[in-house]
């Protein structure tokens, strides 16, 4: 299966155990204002952990409009027109990395605690497998918990922690973790000789 046939699955409706339901799709480039203001309602806390400075619009709207998915793939959670989560896949087509991905992941506030981030991590997963990508990634803060417990529920473990290693976009220190995920399965390997 390659990204393009993995991607006709969406939109796909997803409904959770207590009735709440979503639509998750792949960015488009109209999606830059809601986008946008996806971002703005994320707490100040977790905007330092983001890399890019997302709550400037011309960032947003860059992405919107140089999508694609072969590189950064957002899947977002969208809710009455509003995006209520994302999850993006990143990969490098060429070089020494391009079996590996690197996922990422964030909820909106009020739509945290039924599950949401982990269904679109989830999707992320079986999107890698269809690309063919042999290992998964993510990178948090130390201080990150509650994320370094959901992705180990997933199967991440931690592969690197390094002390006072990141700085925050206040020019604090914190923790760097490395997580991952092997996508190959033992009987991939057996067929590899």
């Amino acid at each position: 299966m390659s990204l393009e046939s993995a991607l006709d699955e969406f939109p796909k409706e997803i409904v959770f155990k207590d009735g709440f339901a979503c639509a998750l799709r792949p960015l488009e480039p109209h999606d830059a204002k809601a986008f946008h203001e996806f971002f703005l309602a994320m707490p100040a806390p977790e905007l330092m952990y983001i890399k890019h400075r997302v709550t400037e619009l011309p960032v947003v709207t860059e992405w919107c409009e140089n999508i694609d998915h072969g590189h950064n793939l957002p899947l977002l959670a969208v809710r009455d027109g509003k995006i209520i989560g994302v999850a993006t896949l990143h990969q490098q087509l060429g070089g020494w990395r391009r079996h590996i991905g690197r996922v990422s992941v964030h909820v909106h506030p009020q739509h945290r605690g039924r599950g949401l981030a982990r269904r679109l991590v989830n999707e992320l997963v079986e999107i890698s497998r269809a690309c063919g990508l042999e290992k998964l990634e993510a990178e948090f803060i130390g201080k990150q918990l509650g994320a370094l417990k959901m992705f180990s529920l997933i199967g991440f473990s931690q592969l690197v922690k390094l002390p006072d290693y990141v700085k925050d976009m206040q020019a604090v220190t914190h923790d760097y973790v490395l997580m991952g995920l092997d996508l190959v399965t033992d009987e991939e390997y057996a067929g590899m000789g």
